[in-house]
């Protein structure tokens, strides 16, 4: 029979449609796995050589003696403007603020070839330590409310282009999903004197049947009322409100536990398009006893359509605690 779920860190409910639900392997393409792009392309902008294309852009650069490892540059069409000041405006309902931050691109390597999955553990670590060092400094601009870190895997999930590639958006503003999932948090810990996420992690670890990996300092588990197929969450076991808190030893294991999630999506789903996103607290606030920052994984393995829309519940056509126990079954070696 068909369940619903609650979601208690989104507060979404969820249909579990066990009756048309999907054996795991069944949300692989049919056509098999995708062509591997070649290591170089002369015409990419983030393949070494080609740094000019993307102008005087670039902000960061972690290199070593084999040359650039992970560049930062701006975005080349960015959704916000680093110039200017932040000034809100009303005429009645007609509300506006200028649209002030930052969009920038981190290129994650120097192969055009690699996706996270095939990259080894030390690469993934470098991205990650530019991801701290970029949020703290973005964190420091007075105009910037909520920090966004996210990649797009795939035209399926909103790319354009293929080389391996994440993105950092800065925002004026908290946006009110955000917003809204704060009250939520703090809600929950007024009632019951712990944390939301903590509390999540506690008792997913006690079920076990939907942990795909546990390591020394993260886990990564599809939730109990995940919002759709392989929606897969990373949480530090470290409480901690803010991304830029990780620390080094921290960063280690995290490259290694992302590394392991996302081959076996890759390995066990034949490369599927997908969506990650760090989700941290806004700015203004750093350490709360009520907030833990997290990865949200979401597999574009299906559709979002009318009912979705229309209703503002999802249906996840896959049982967690399958999808779990098939990435489980997802033999990893590096």
């Amino acid at each position: 029979m068909t369940e619903l779920r609650q979601n208690l860190v989104t507060r979404d409910w969820v249909i579990i449609a066990t009756e048309r639900a999907k054996r795991p392997h069944e949300f692989a393409p049919p056509d098999g796995k995708r062509t591997r792009p070649p290591k170089y392309r002369e015409d990419c902008p983030f393949c070494p050589g080609n740094e000019h294309l993307t102008g005087s852009a670039e902000t960061l650069r972690l290199a070593d003696d084999r040359g650039w490892r992970v560049r930062v540059v701006g975005n080349k069409y960015p959704a916000l403007s680093k110039v200017g000041e932040r000034v809100r405006q009303a005429d009645g309902i007609f509300r506006s603020l200028s649209g002030v931050g930052y969009h920038e691109v981190i290129v994650e390597h120097p192969r055009h070839d690699l996706t996270t999955a095939l990259m080894p553990p030390e690469d993934i670590a470098n991205i990650l330590r530019i991801y701290r060092q970029r949020y703290g400094e973005l964190r420091d601009d007075p105009r910037v409310e909520t920090i966004i870190l996210f990649k797009n895997h795939g035209r399926g999930a909103g790319t354009s282009l293929e080389h391996p590639h994440s993105q950092i958006a800065a925002l004026p503003i908290v946006p009110y999903q955000w917003r809204d999932r704060g009250k939520e948090s703090v809600r929950y810990y007024d009632d019951t004197g712990e944390c939301l996420f903590c509390r999540t992690l506690k008792d997913e670890l006690k079920a076990g049947d939907r942990i795909i990996y546990e390591g020394e300092h993260f886990v990564a588990f599809i939730p109990y009322a995940a919002l759709s197929p392989f929606h897969t969450w990373i949480f530090p076991r470290r409480h901690a409100s803010s991304f830029d808190e990780i620390t080094d030893e921290e960063i280690e294991n995290l490259a290694i536990t992302l590394k392991t999630v996302l081959s076996q999506l890759y390995f066990g789903l034949n490369n599927p398009d997908f969506n990650y996103t760090i989700r941290s607290i806004p700015t203004a606030e750093q350490r709360t006893d009520y907030f833990h920052w997290y990865i949200a994984i979401i597999p574009r393995v299906s559709l979002t359509a009318g009912f979705e829309l229309g209703s503002g519940m999802f249906i996840n056509t896959s049982l967690p605690e399958e999808s779990a126990e098939f990435l489980r079954s997802v033999k990893i070696d590096f």
